[in-house]
C-alpha cells in the first residue's frame, strides 16, 4: 500500500463517522436566524437561576414569558416563549407524556367556530409547512390524562415574548428543537402562577 492509499484508509472511517453523525433532514428548513426576529431578552442563553426544582425540570414563567430548563448548580438554559392570552392561561404542574417531531395539528371547536375555513383540517393538519405547532411538540400530561396543552414550535417567530396563545407554550422552532433533544418522557414541567399583565397589549389568540 502506498502512502496516499494509507492516508486515505485512515481518513475514510472518520469521514464515515461524520456522515453518520449529520443531523437528520427536517421537513421544513429551520433557521438559527429566527432568533433575530425577537428582542434580545427572549433569545436562548444559559443563565444563573435559583429554584427548588431539581435538575432537568422545565419551569415556565408566564409573567416574564420565559422558560427555564434547570441545569443544576444554580444554572438554567433560558428560552423566550409566548403564553396564553387573557383568560386562556394555564398554570400548574405536569409531565411530558409524549414527544413528537413535526406534529399533526387539529383545530379546536373554538378555532373552527372562529375560522370556518379550517374545517378541511378537522381530522388534523399534517406536520410541516403552515402547521402552527412548528417543528416539535412536548405534550403535557397529568397522570395518564392529556391536559391538551403543549410546549411547541411556531410559524410566527415575532409572537415570542407575547400573550397570544390558547394556553400552550410557544417557542421558536430552533429553540424547541434544542429543548426537545434535551428532555425525556416523564420530565416535570411547572408553569408558575405569576402573571403580570399591567400595560401589556394583548393580541388575538391563534
Amino acid at each position: 500500500m502506498n502512502r496516499r492509499r494509507f492516508l486515505h484508509s485512515l481518513a475514510l472511517p472518520a469521514a464515515m463517522a461524520f456522515a453518520n453523525s449529520a443531523p437528520a433532514r427536517e421537513l421544513v428548513p429551520i433557521f438559527e436566524s429566527e432568533a433575530k426576529q425577537v428582542p434580545y431578552k427572549y433569545r436562548r442563553r444559559e443563565v444563573a437561576y435559583k429554584t427548588s426544582e431539581p435538575k432537568g425540570t422545565i419551569v415556565v414563567d408566564p409573567g416574564e414569558r420565559l422558560l427555564y430548563h434547570v441545569l443544576g448548580q444554580g444554572k438554567a438554559m433560558r428560552y423566550g416563549v409566548a403564553v396564553g392570552s387573557d383568560g386562556k392561561e394555564w398554570t400548574g404542574a405536569a409531565i411530558i407524556g409524549r414527544k413528537a417531531k413535526w406534529p399533526k395539528w387539529t383545530p379546536t371547536r373554538e378555532h373552527l367556530a372562529s375560522f370556518p375555513s379550517l374545517a378541511k383540517w378537522k381530522s388534523g393538519m399534517p406536520g410541516g409547512e403552515g402547521n402552527p405547532l412548528g417543528a416539535r411538540a412536548l405534550y403535557l400530561f397529568k397522570g395518564k390524562a392529556d391536559t391538551q396543552y403543549r410546549i411547541h414550535g411556531t410559524i410566527r417567530p415575532r409572537t415570542i415574548g407575547r400573550y397570544v396563545t390558547n394556553g400552550c407554550i410557544r417557542m421558536l422552532n430552533v429553540d424547541v428543537v434544542h429543548l426537545y433533544d434535551r428532555v425525556e418522557i416523564g420530565t416535570r414541567v411547572v408553569v408558575l402562577d405569576n402573571l403580570k399583565r399591567g400595560g401589556i397589549l394583548f393580541e388575538p389568540s391563534d
